[in-house]
């Protein structure tokens, strides 16, 4: 009779287990897309994980595209020839950009391709069906030649990057620019 007690016991034992386990595999899985979603180590890595193991699940993974409904950044003009320019003084270029998706459009950086340009953007988010800008003020002293510059803007769209562009061609100052020599 102890042995027919026991042997249920284990049996309920067993079944309670196995499903424990389900649950916790399932438990597990979900922990894990959730820090992929939020760009965080997984769980499940062991605890003394190689250096390689490591730097694999720190490195960023790739972006996907977010579910929902997700603002359109609509630029009227992603690229702008300011011609010929002469050396010295700054020349500004507005990028007009309007919301055409379905949330609100948040411009969260624009990062330009080199120092002598400076960006201005709209700050505040964006609503559908409105407009904002990216504004490039270009400062021409001590370039020459043809110039390509860019800006790359980060927003909460998708894809996340847009890349504005512009060039100009650059006249030199002429000699004696400076004024005349003091003797």
């Amino acid at each position: 009779m102890v042995n027919k007690i026991a042997l249920v016991a284990i049996v309920i034992l067993a079944f309670a287990a196995c499903r424990d386990r389900a649950a916790e595999k399932r438990i597990a899985e979900l922990e894990s897309r959730l820090n992929s979603i939020e760009g965080k180590k997984s769980a499940s890595l062991p605890a003394q994980s190689s250096s390689t193991d490591v730097a694999a699940a720190q490195a960023p993974a790739a972006d996907e595209k977010p579910e929902g409904p997700l603002p359109v950044a609509a630029f009227a003009v992603v690229e702008h020839d300011f011609g010929t320019v002469p050396e010295g003084p700054k020349v500004v270029y507005e990028y007009k950009v309007k919301n055409t998706g379905q949330a609100p459009l948040i411009i969260q950086n624009a990062q330009p391709s080199c120092g002598c340009t400076v960006p201005n953007w709209t700050k505040e988010p964006i609503p559908v069906g409105g407009t904002g800008f990216v504004k490039a003020e270009f400062d021409t002293n001590g370039k020459q030649g043809v110039q390509n510059k860019t800006i790359t803007v980060t927003a909460n769209t998708w894809p996340k990057v847009t890349t504005l562009r512009f060039k100009a061609m650059v006249t030199p100052k002429p000699d004696g620019a400076n004024g005349p020599l003091n003797q």
